[in-house]
């Protein structure tokens, strides 16, 4: 793709209907529940992006067996029930988030000796409430850059193989709750179960309610007292087929689009039943004017009248992928957008309320940046070069702003590899612009 992408303003409101890939979040939670049932698992709907390559592979590399068939969106992946067929190997992250948390938690308790590489930018991501559990645990872990970060090498505790009586972990998950998704997609590799007890404040989200209800759907139920989570003893996957949902993160995008011009947008297959936190968002819509209408084929929104959309004060915690995307049609707003409680989004593939108001200012948009949130006052975008810092979700997001301003370039769309490949095709396609 090439080093910038200069998005085409619509002088027309949108009338779109388009499919997006699968959940990067459910892909990648379905990989490891697969790799850890007794047999195979036909997976439907996959994600193929940066992130579940880097997954897919670290598996290969680990001695699973993957039929992958991408055309057909499908991988067929066969378990070993709870085991790592082999004792000994290195993967590699990238960038990946769920795979390097994932990964580790499953590699520091198992049995064996283990090198876990990533990318620069995971490399400065948080990782040191994981890494303590698993010292705690009694794994073993060589620190080969920063201390409390990858690359590490690590020399599993092997509680496969010990774990009798319960396990019991204290976990923070005040930067991440995929410290806890991880530990609790491995737990049935505790023989005894595992109970974690979560220190932080903040003890649950919509991300861990995802990784509960999928471990549901294969036959492990995790009990949550409102501190403590408990997976029992005996606990086994099973399943043969699973089908996983469209990119709910990914659809907001072209629902955004929607309220910035006055359109509609339908995204085909996502329904209000499903998981994803980040159907949160077309609440935050319809406050700001929009119309929601659930349809046969998928959820649809239309946008107000140019000019009509509401501002909005709103605690984004439990869905704070849509706060860039937020932010992005925010000048259009009639009245000053307010963004509350997401100083962890930090922590993730950049600082995303850093990006946020660096690209606003240069777009001549008024801003204040909080230590948890942003403030962003009305305004019509200038001309400017939007710096995606290697977030894939930045760069999605800033497209929406450009469709109701000129000169909106954004620089390498093609961090978009990460969840979203072809994003930018479908927009030029959308659009008209080639």
């Amino acid at each position: 793709m090439e080093e910038a992408y200069e998005v085409k303003k619509l002088d027309q409101p949108v009338r779109w209907i388009v499919e997006v890939p699968g959940s990067k979040s459910i892909t990648n939670r379905a990989l490891l529940i697969a790799a850890l049932t007794g047999g195979k698992v036909e997976l439907n709907g996959v994600l193929f992006s940066d992130d579940s390559r880097y997954f897919l592979n670290a598996l290969k590399a680990l001695g699973f067996r993957a039929d992958i068939r991408e055309e057909q969106k499908q991988v067929l992946l066969t378990g070993c029930g709870g085991d790592i067929p082999r004792s000994e190997g290195e993967v590699y992250v990238g960038s990946a988030g769920t795979a390097a948390r994932f990964l580790t938690a499953m590699l520091g308790v198992a049995e064996g000796t283990y090198v876990i590489q990533a990318s620069p930018q995971m490399q400065k991501r948080p990782m040191r409430p994981l890494f303590e559990a698993l010292l705690s645990l009694g794994a073993e872990i060589e620190w080969m850059g920063e201390e409390w970060h990858l690359p590490v090498r690590i020399i599993g505790a092997g509680v496969t193989r010990t774990a009798r009586s319960e396990t019991v972990l204290e976990l923070d998950i005040s930067e991440s709750t995929q410290f806890l998704s991880a530990f609790l997609l491995i737990s049935p590799m505790f023989a005894g179960g595992l109970r974690i007890h979560i220190t932080s404040r903040k003890t649950d989200g919509s991300y861990i309610r995802i990784t509960r209800k999928m471990m549901e759907d294969f036959g492990v139920k995790v009990l949550f007292d409102g501190t403590d989570y408990v997976t029992e003893s005996g606990a086994v996957y099973e399943r043969a087929e699973y089908q996983i949902e469209p990119d709910v993160s990914a659809a907001c995008y072209f629902y955004g689009a929607a309220a910035v011009t006055g359109g509609y947008a339908k995204v085909r297959h996502v329904h209000s039943d499903g998981m994803q936190g980040d159907l949160k968002f077309l609440d935050v819509l319809r406050k700001m004017g929009c119309e929601i209408r659930e349809e046969a084929d998928g959820i649809a929104v239309s946008g107000p009248e140019p000019g009509h959309l509401h501002g909005i004060n709103v605690d984004m915690n439990d869905f704070s992928d849509q706060a860039l995307t937020l932010a992005a049609i925010a000048p259009y707003a009639g009245e000053p957008v307010e963004i509350r409680n997401i100083a962890h989004i930090r922590g993730q593939e950049s600082d995303r309320i850093h990006a946020i108001v660096s690209n606003l200012t240069l777009a001549g948009i008024a801003c204040e940046e909080y230590p948890d949130g942003v403030r962003i006052e009305p305004g019509q975008p200038g001309n400017c070069r939007i710096s995606t810092f290697e977030d894939h979700r930045v760069a999605m997001a800033f497209s929406v702003m450009g469709l109701g301003a000129e000169g909106i370039v954004i620089e390498n769309p093609g961090c978009c590899r990460k969840t979203f490949e072809n994003y930018f095709d479908i927009l030029d396609h959308l659009t008209g612009k080639r």
